[in-house]
């Protein structure tokens, strides 16, 4: 809740419309809440980070693709259309960042990393707020709620955020 209530709202609009809810007195509510405004917070960097290296929205999705980070398919239910897509290939081709098959360029996978740095510094402030000690004792407190969450097989394996989960062993 510290590192939640910690962030900057100003130019995060996600992150400041959870901000605005009402915090829940249940623990595992007030803990769903605090996680809610801190994605929404890395979030609202991350489109900060994709505006700031020039990428528009359908631009961002496949330079993710391109990077192999997930599979082409996974971005089906985003709404964009086949034609959008190859124009956004194009567009990136054009400057250099993906090649002919449509993946990324040495120059297309370090500005997908300079995203992530940028994303990442944007997110720091409320873990700065913890400090170390604090994040080491939120990761220990929070590991036994995890575990159970990537290991029920619930999730899917791979997603359009890149994060590929280990399915539970039988």
């Amino acid at each position: 809740g510290r590192a939640a209530r910690s962030v900057t709202a100003a130019g995060r609009p996600l992150a400041a419309a959870n901000m605005d809810l009402p915090w829940p007195d249940e623990p595992h509510l007030a803990l769903w809440h605090a996680a809610t405004v801190l994605r929404e917070h890395r979030g609202d960097g991350h489109l900060a980070a994709l505006l700031a290296a020039g990428l528009d929205p359908c631009e961002s999705l496949v330079s993710f693709a391109a990077i192999g980070a997930a599979p082409v398919e996974n971005f089906a239910g985003r709404g964009w259309s086949a034609e959008e897509w190859a124009a956004a290939r194009d567009r990136l081709a054009a400057r250099g960042l993906v090649d002919d098959a449509g993946l990324a360029t040495a120059r297309g996978r370090e500005l997908r990393d300079q995203v992530e740095r940028m994303t990442d510094e944007l997110a720091a402030g409320p873990w700065r707020e913890l400090g170390e000690e604090g994040a080491m004792r939120l990761a220990k407190l929070i590991g036994p709620v995890l575990g159970p969450v990537f290991g029920s097989g619930l999730l899917p394996m791979t997603s359009t955020l890149g994060i590929a989960t280990v399915k539970a062993p039988d």
